[in-house]
């Protein structure tokens, strides 16, 4: 492989070559004294906020003067004078979670050899930041990316750290790093075009930078990169769901719902959604067992299989034939048979003995006085915050029904952009499609800027709507990477592979894979780089 310092300079972008990707067999730890509760090392830390940094724009009306407490965590453990801040962005979830990423993974990592200071920044309407005493329509008004990136700004101009009283921390006058992944890598490339004089650089991780309303294209990547026979097989399971569903005989539709065990799911639609569920567990993999969801591996080798994995579904042969003759797929009975079965095992198992009500009270999507649609108060923002979100600004709604006729979708057709956006009439009464020029304003896939940082993986199912998009699979390179402006795509990889890490001394099976410790450095190496342009511009 070429030298790092060779990629970043050369006009192409960064390909980090695959590695073996199979599964790793167990680690052997050598767990050190660093590896305890993160909570138990980094307590939680407030900054007064505004509620509302933009008083000239008129979606904030009624506009508000107040504050609210935005929750931090850092560690100073690295820091000497001089040394820069790195802010990563914790996004649409609970802070607390990203809190690993001090003691290992690329906030560690950064923070060590740049001496400077790890933060973790919380997102306003998630975990415990919130400007407003409820999530009511009318409360969200304050919800926006503009006023989250605004936050980050606000943050690193007014920060004093406990403990470090005595050192001006603020930006200017220190250099300020952000690092975001996913939707928050979208935020740090916002950041870093609307507040250049705030922070120096920026690291966009698999960052969503133009947002879509109509967003079919999510599942592509799983298709051009799943396993072989996994994906043939559930484009052929789900196209048997569809002949049934839009056919719409009751006789057939009913016993299909029993094939399930969903009987009690009133509507077609709802049974569609649970039915495509297992192949969108594609994003959550991750290279290191502690971080993985095992979820798609399961469900692919429950499909793939030849053998039933599931011996009191064997009573079922005869109905499952005849289910797939209905569908469509008669002539392939023998070959479908048993990863049929298994597909309707392995949901019944993973849906029905989860639901502690009946199936309508927790798979109703169409149900008004649903509690994940009525309940307003705080504790509820994991099903109103990020969906306020999609329904306002950014879409993405990973629908089946758009797929163009030339193939066959790998979720159902019955998913279409009007269903998948129930919660935005039910829980908010929006009826509109969001606005996606608040987002794609700022550059959409042209997004750039000196000084910020593009990675992806290359079978992450967001890449359509990040910066790397259009780059030619895989090795004919046309985006240009630059010292200033990395451009880092990790073979193999699927959402922000960079972010998490192990311990330095951690014993592991070949783990991380090669292209990601070799992101990883590169980032590493680019930011000492943007450092040294730093330090020239004080002296």
């Amino acid at each position: 492989m070429k030298g790092l310092l060779t990629f970043l300079a050369a006009a192409s972008c960064v390909v980090v070559q695959a590695a073996n990707l199979a599964p790793a067999p167990l680690r052997l730890l050598a767990r050190q004294a660093e590896d305890v509760d993160p909570t138990e090392l980094y307590p939680a830390h407030y900054l007064d906020v505004p509620v509302d940094h933009f008083h000239n724009a008129s979606r904030y009306e009624p506009h508000s003067n107040k504050t609210f407490k935005l929750r931090y965590y850092f560690d100073a453990t690295y820091y000497k004078p001089g040394g820069p801040v790195i802010v990563l962005q914790s996004g649409e979830t609970d802070a607390s979670t990203r809190l690993p990423y001090l003691q290992k993974g690329i906030v560690y990592q950064l923070a060590s050899a740049l001496n400077g200071i790890g933060v973790i920044l919380e997102h306003r309407y998630y975990g415990k930041s919130f400007p407003t005493p409820d999530l009511s329509t009318k409360n969200l008004r304050f919800l926006s990316t503009d006023q989250a990136v605004a936050d980050q700004a606000y943050f690193a101009s007014n920060i004093v750290f406990p403990g470090l009283e005595d050192q001006n921390l603020t930006a200017p006058g220190t250099a300020y790093l952000a690092y975001g992944g996913s939707y928050s890598g979208g935020i740090v490339s916002f950041l870093r075009k609307l507040y250049p004089d705030i922070y120096w650089g920026a690291i966009s991780s698999s960052g969503v930078t133009e947002a879509q309303y109509d967003y079919w294209q999510y599942y592509e990547p799983i298709r051009q990169y799943g396993p072989p026979k996994c994906i043939a097989t559930q484009v052929k399971l789900i196209n048997i769901l569809d002949n049934i569903l839009e056919k719409n005989n009751a006789t057939t539709v009913a016993q299909l719902k029993r094939g399930f065990g969903m009987q009690g799911l009133t509507h077609s639609d709802d049974l569609a959604n649970l039915a495509s569920g297992g192949i969108g567990g594609w994003q959550s993999r991750n290279w290191d067992p502690e971080v993985n969801s095992p979820q798609f591996s399961s469900y692919c080798g429950n499909i793939s299989s030849n053998t039933l994995l599931w011996p009191k579904y064997a009573s079922m042969k005869a109905d499952a034939t005849a289910l797939i003759k209905a569908g469509g797929w008669g002539n392939e009975s023998a070959q479908l048979l048993i990863p049929f079965l298994n597909w309707l095992a392995w949901t019944n198992n993973s849906y029905v003995d989860s639901c502690d009500g009946t199936l309508d009270e927790c798979y109703n999507n169409h149900n008004a006085s649903a509690p994940m649609y009525t309940l307003k108060n705080t504790t509820n923002y994991n099903s109103l915050s990020w969906a306020y979100q999609y329904c306002t600004e950014w879409g993405y709604i990973q629908d089946g029904a758009s797929v163009p006729n030339d193939r066959l979708p790998l979720i159902s057709r019955l998913l279409t952009v009007k269903y998948l956006t129930n919660v935005c009439r039910l829980a908010f009464n929006i009826t509109k499609p969001p606005n996606v020029n608040a987002i794609n304003k700022y550059g959409g896939f042209n997004i750039s800027y000196p000084r910020l940082a593009t990675v992806g993986g290359e079978a992450d199912p967001w890449r359509p709507v990040t910066t790397l998009a259009t780059l030619p699979e895989p090795d004919v390179l046309n985006k240009t990477s630059t010292a200033s402006e990395p451009v880092i795509l990790i073979q193999g990889a699927v959402h922000h592979w960079d972010e998490n890490g192990l311990f330095p001394n951690e014993t592991t099976a070949n783990l991380p894979p090669a292209p990601v410790v070799s992101a990883q450095r590169a980032i590493v190496q680019a930011a000492k780089g943007w450092m040294a342009e730093w330090n020239a511009t004080m002296s």
